[in-house]
Protein backbone atom coordinates (compact mmCIF):
# COMPACT_ATOMS: atom_id res chain seq x y z
CA UNK A 1 0.00 0.00 0.00
CA UNK A 2 3.05 2.27 0.05
CA UNK A 3 3.57 3.86 -3.36
CA UNK A 4 7.13 4.99 -4.04
CA UNK A 5 5.88 7.70 -6.38
CA UNK A 6 3.60 9.08 -3.65
CA UNK A 7 6.50 9.13 -1.20
CA UNK A 8 8.81 10.83 -3.69
CA UNK A 9 6.24 13.46 -4.68
CA UNK A 10 5.44 14.09 -1.02
CA UNK A 11 9.14 14.52 -0.24
CA UNK A 12 9.47 17.03 -3.08
CA UNK A 13 6.40 18.94 -1.91
CA UNK A 14 7.68 19.13 1.68
CA UNK A 15 11.07 20.33 0.47
CA UNK A 16 9.56 23.03 -1.73
CA UNK A 17 7.20 24.11 1.07
CA UNK A 18 10.18 24.43 3.43
CA UNK A 19 12.10 26.46 0.83
CA UNK A 20 9.11 28.76 0.37
CA UNK A 21 8.79 29.38 4.11
CA UNK A 22 12.53 30.06 4.32
CA UNK A 23 12.28 32.58 1.49
CA UNK A 24 9.32 34.28 3.19
CA UNK A 25 11.19 34.64 6.45
CA UNK A 26 14.48 35.84 4.93
CA UNK A 27 15.65 39.38 5.61
CA UNK A 28 15.69 40.27 1.93
CA UNK A 29 11.98 39.37 1.60
CA UNK A 30 11.06 42.92 2.59
CA UNK A 31 13.13 44.27 -0.29
CA UNK A 32 12.17 41.76 -2.99
CA UNK A 33 9.31 39.31 -2.91
CA UNK A 34 10.26 37.85 -6.29
CA UNK A 35 12.19 34.86 -4.89
CA UNK A 36 9.40 34.02 -2.44
CA UNK A 37 6.86 34.23 -5.26
CA UNK A 38 8.97 31.86 -7.36
CA UNK A 39 9.25 29.44 -4.42
CA UNK A 40 5.49 29.66 -3.91
CA UNK A 41 4.87 28.71 -7.55
CA UNK A 42 7.29 25.78 -7.25
CA UNK A 43 5.57 24.64 -4.04
CA UNK A 44 2.12 24.81 -5.67
CA UNK A 45 3.38 22.84 -8.69
CA UNK A 46 4.76 20.13 -6.41
CA UNK A 47 1.46 20.03 -4.51
CA UNK A 48 -0.51 19.74 -7.76
CA UNK A 49 1.78 16.95 -9.00
CA UNK A 50 1.23 15.05 -5.75
CA UNK A 51 -2.54 15.51 -5.84
CA UNK A 52 -2.73 14.50 -9.52
CA UNK A 53 -0.76 11.33 -8.88
CA UNK A 54 -2.95 10.42 -5.93
CA UNK A 55 -6.03 10.62 -8.16
CA UNK A 56 -4.67 7.78 -10.30
CA UNK A 57 -2.53 5.95 -7.72
CA UNK A 58 -3.46 2.28 -7.32
CA UNK A 59 -2.13 2.29 -3.77
CA UNK A 60 -4.42 5.18 -2.84
CA UNK A 61 -7.38 3.49 -4.51
CA UNK A 62 -6.76 0.36 -2.42
CA UNK A 63 -6.80 2.52 0.68
CA UNK A 64 -10.24 3.78 -0.26
CA UNK A 65 -11.58 0.24 -0.62
CA UNK A 66 -10.20 -1.06 2.66
CA UNK A 67 -10.52 1.92 4.98
CA UNK A 68 -13.25 4.12 6.35
CA UNK A 69 -14.54 6.94 4.19
CA UNK A 70 -12.35 9.95 4.86
CA UNK A 71 -10.90 12.76 2.86
CA UNK A 72 -7.57 10.93 2.72
CA UNK A 73 -7.42 7.25 1.64
CA UNK A 74 -4.67 6.24 4.06
CA UNK A 75 -2.03 7.89 6.19
CA UNK A 76 0.89 7.31 3.84
CA UNK A 77 -1.02 8.74 0.91
CA UNK A 78 -1.99 12.22 2.06
CA UNK A 79 0.08 12.75 5.18
CA UNK A 80 0.91 16.40 5.89
CA UNK A 81 -0.71 17.91 2.81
Amino acid sequence: MNCLMCKDLERIFKSRRRQYFEARSAKYYQISTELAAYKNVEMERAKADLEEHRLVCVSCAEGLKSGPTTRFPHASCFAHV
